[in-house]
């Protein structure tokens, strides 16, 4: 399906292609240079195509480090990640991810987790800007998934039984690591999105989840039970990298998966994280007032 959008100011007319890749998440964004200033009704389109499909892709993008700031910096704060290291310690707002560093955490033979970034905050940011800097030849995609769809598609018994509760999320030994102090905390499993009002499951699968008041057993069993809905592809969306690919993502509906396939190249992205001052909370539902 695509879509195009006109936005006719005193600028240049500006012109986007949208193409949805997914019934519920993903668009691929055409029609735009990243490497130019945006004008504020671009910038307001761009946010409130990211709301409606929590993940958006754009191609053939050549940009700078500094042109992948200020196009995150259009959406909100900048949030310097305390345990991740930069290209250029001058501009601390780029963290590069590089698969080293995910082999030095979970060891050579690594798998993906879903998770969504920073959730271990008190308030978790609202989204990241990726960038593609050094790619194998073939594999290293990353997957996205629609947490609000993958709620709605568990049991109605399951989604009662799980509507009020809370879910550790621990990167405590990363942070201790760098010397960050910073408590183990535990957010509402089901979150309700802070501008959209779409509930969603907010777990993180690579920080230790487990249930608040749940014993042990039970608790692993919920976990791995909701792992299988977030495994299925009806839920997710995949993106495969190229050259000068660019990812804006949502962390407050989505949860990513990247695919670690490509034996040992030194596949590097440079991501921007975008603060936000939501702490997650799932809102009161009409039929309990």
């Amino acid at each position: 399906m695509s879509a195009v959008l006109q936005h006719t100011e005193s600028h240049p007319t500006e012109t986007l292609h949208v193409t949805r890749l997914e019934p519920t998440i993903g668009a691929e964004i055409s029609g735009i240079d990243l490497r130019q200033p945006l004008t504020p009704a671009l910038r307001d389109e761009l946010r409130r195509l990211l709301l409606e499909h929590k993940v958006i892709f754009f191609r053939d993008q050549a940009i700078s480090t500094e042109q992948q700031i200020a196009f995150a910096r259009e959406f909100g704060e900048l949030y310097v990640h305390p345990t991740t290291q930069q290209n250029d310690p001058a501009q601390p707002q780029a963290h590069l991810i590089e698969a080293q560093d995910a082999r030095k955490l979970y060891g050579p033979r690594i798998s993906g987790r879903w998770h969504t970034d920073t959730s271990w905050l008190l308030q978790p940011t609202l989204g990241a800007v990726l960038r593609a800097v050094d790619l194998p030849a073939v594999g290293g995609d990353t997957l996205w998934a629609d947490t609000a769809a993958v709620y709605r598609a568990l049991p109605d018994a399951l989604r009662e039984e799980i509507d009020d509760l809370h879910v550790v999320h621990d990167f405590k030994s990363s942070l201790d690591k760098v010397g960050y102090d910073y408590p183990i905390l535990a957010h509402p499993l089901v979150r309700t999105h802070p501008e959209t009002g779409e509930d969603g499951l907010f777990i993180n699968f690579s920080q230790n989840p487990s249930v608040i008041g749940w014993p042990p057993e039970k608790s692993k069993q919920l976990i791995e039970r909701l792992l299988l809905e977030f495994n299925k592809p009806e839920h997710q969306v995949r993106f495969k990298w190229r050259e000068n690919s660019v990812a804006f993502w949502d962390n407050r509906s989505t949860l990513h998966y990247p695919v670690y396939n490509y034996g040992d190249y030194p596949r590097r992205m440079e991501r921007v994280l975008i603060a936000y001052d939501d702490i997650p909370h799932r809102a009161k539902r009409a039929d309990a007032a």
